[in-house]
């Protein structure tokens, strides 16, 4: 098939770009103008990518992009990020799938895959959480991501477009630099722990994740449905912190602070440093890590995709520790 992926320069577009590849398809990727002289750029072409220029705000290009294109992967989207305003990300996550769903009606696409987040099901009350658990997103970029989804799910609906939302979780492995910090500081045994360790916390490989993507793109009867892309396991942040010291040989870090006096710099630290557009060196959702757990069933995916997580939580971390090293980061 014809495939047209956004977000192809990111960690999981690119990674998603190269198994469909593999797979012989005809892979077609967006590519802000800014990104198109990028190593991540290059590194497309030479894998066989047809790279387009084009942006989730230009309906225009988006037009362009969508010709000829039987099923879009869209797992562009805008990250947190400190001093954007609320307004940017309901451009990008909100206003930016709207545009590409009209994009893909005008032009005939067959089936569009949304890519949202399953931080949008917030702490997980009672774990694991299916796709039918409440929703509850803490903070602007998780609510976006939600109204992308309703979004996009009603938008199939009036318009007769298959629409499938998946919901990846906790995505690691080697490219990732999203979870470096806490390796290098484990590596240094500066790694705290906040609160108890004892909530729930859920990694996704990216191999694993990106044929869960993969799977909702080709399987008929995934029409309309949402699902979880969770890896074969969970577990406890104080188990997660063991297992990476193990693969590190180092000591488990001994760390421990009570959480509130954490939340309350990181509010102070958000209200001196966002309104002039600086990374707080600490903030709240950081302290969220340590007090919201997160524990998913991906049970339906598996029954109704085939979708088969098989990198256990200690072969991830392995790999994922290899390629920090070989990249001279550890």
């Amino acid at each position: 098939m014809k495939l047209l992926i956004t977000g192809v320069t990111g960690f999981t577009g690119g990674h998603l770009a190269k198994l469909l590849v593999t797979a012989g398809h005809d892979v077609r990727g967006l590519v802000r103008q800014r990104s198109l002289n990028s190593v991540a750029t290059r590194n497309l072409e030479d894998n066989h990518v047809e790279v387009v220029v084009g942006d989730l705000v230009d309906p225009i290009s988006l037009d362009r992009a969508c010709e000829s294109v039987e099923l879009i992967y869209h797992i562009a989207a805008t990250y947190r990020q400190a001093g954007q305003p609320n307004s940017a990300y309901w451009a990008i996550n909100v206003q930016g799938t709207d545009n590409l769903l009209e994009s893909a009606r005008k032009t005939g696409v067959r089936r569009f895959v949304h890519c949202s987040t399953g931080g949008v099901h917030g702490h997980i009350d009672r774990p694991p959480a299916n796709e039918d658990a409440p929703l509850a997103p803490g903070d602007i970029y998780q609510r976006t991501k939600l109204e992308a989804e309703v979004l996009a799910r009603q938008f199939g609906q009036v318009n007769s477009l298959d629409v499938v939302i998946a919901r990846p979780i906790g995505i690691y492995g080697p490219g990732d630099t999203r979870f470096l910090k806490m390796f290098l500081g484990i590596a240094k045994g500066r790694f705290p722990i906040l609160g108890s360790g004892e909530v729930f916390y859920h990694l996704t490989y990216i191999e694993d994740l990106v044929e869960g993507l993969k799977l909702c793109g080709e399987k008929t009867g995934a029409s309309g449905q949402t699902y979880i892309l969770a890896g074969p396991e969970y577990t406890t942040l104080n188990k997660l912190v063991q297992l990476i010291s193990a693969e590190l040989d180092v000591p488990t870090p001994r760390w421990r602070f009570p959480v509130w006096p954490f939340w309350l710099g990181g509010a102070l630290c958000e209200l001196l440093c966002v309104p002039l557009k600086l990374e707080p060196p600490l903030y709240r959702r950081r302290v969220d890590f340590y007090t919201k757990s997160r524990a998913f069933d991906s049970s339906r995916a598996k029954r109704e995709l085939g979708y088969a997580p098989n990198v256990d939580l200690r072969t991830g971390i392995k790999l994922t520790s290899d390629w920090y090293r070989q990249n001279g980061w550890l």
